[in-house]
């Protein structure tokens, strides 16, 4: 019961008016029907393919490419929502970016008795990865321009491990919640290729420590030619609410993707912030358009 969590460690800190909500404002689950699971050379990945729903087939989409978090994987097909994917399958959302496939690679990860998750991604994760993005791409589309991968918390580190090894594979990277970010030879690195990164963390986020590893490296970040930061002051879910989410630590300023996941809209249908006016969505659209058209 909501009646029965603890206060979230930040009560006394929130806006004067303000209150903490629990529920993102998305349904969960209602989409995850569209992606059709699968695997290739030991992973596990779900597809999902804009032609069975609407869009003509033997055009080229974009794929949006998502990485989940620690032990998302283990939560089964709904790891397709925690990783940030579920509603972009929609139809809303997705004629908004004019058909994009979706694409959500899984870590063979699992829990030893004590309850430690293992098997997470990291560094031996990153060619089988590169392997199925790649072969996916040239077995189950009909072509792809524009590659924009995303990841959630540690697939947000993950997804900086994938674009440092083949800055040419990806169009734009969106790290989300990752507290690690690389060196100055990585931005640099993406910059030589065009690729757009949009770094994304709260500045209240409960797992980052900032002050040592997030903004030294932010002007890294801001001086790339297509580099952007985005660091709200609190995240919020679709009734203007402060998120929480408890899992034994609070974690709710830690998960932006969830905001991501509501396109950056509340639930009225007003922008959650002035840098995503017609949401990510619409972000996502200019992007795709300005390369496109490139």
């Amino acid at each position: 019961m909501v009646e029965e969590r603890p206060l979230s460690p930040w009560i006394d800190e929130i806006p004067k008016g303000a209150f903490i909500s629990y529920d993102p404002g998305y349904p969960q689950g209602k989409y995850l029907d569209r992606f059709k699971t699968e695997e290739l050379n030991g992973l596990k990945y779900y597809f999902y393919d804009p032609t069975e729903y609407g869009f003509k087939k033997g055009e080229d989409y974009s794929i949006l490419i998502y990485l989940h978090g620690t032990s998302n994987s283990l939560v089964g097909n709904l790891c397709i929502n925690y990783t940030g994917a579920e509603m972009f399958a929609s139809d809303d959302y997705q004629k908004r970016l004019g058909g994009a496939y979706i694409l959500v690679p899984v870590a063979n990860e699992y829990k030893e008795k004590n309850g430690t998750v293992r098997g997470y991604w990291d560094e031996s994760y990153i060619d089988p990865v590169i392997d199925l993005i790649e072969t996916v791409i040239k077995e189950k589309t009909s072509g792809v321009k524009v590659k924009i991968l995303l990841g959630n918390n540690a697939g947000g580190k993950f997804s900086f491990m994938l674009s440092d090894r083949r800055p040419d594979l990806f169009d734009v990277v969106v790290p989300i919640g990752a507290v690690n970010l690389p060196d100055a030879d990585y931005f640099e690195k993406l910059d030589e290729h065009s690729v757009t990164l949009l770094y994304a963390d709260a500045v209240r986020d409960e797992v980052a420590k900032r002050e040592k590893d997030i903004i030294p490296k932010l002007p890294l970040i801001e001086k790339m030619k297509h580099g952007i930061v985005f660091t709200p002051e609190w995240v919020r879910n679709g009734d203007k609410g402060i998120a929480s989410i408890s899992q034994g630590i609070e974690i709710g300023q830690h998960c932006l993707m969830n905001a991501f996941q509501l396109d950056m809209m509340f639930s009225d249908g007003t922008p959650m912030d002035p840098m995503f006016p017609n949401g990510v969505t619409g972000w996502m659209a200019q992007e795709i358009a300005r390369r496109n058209a490139g």
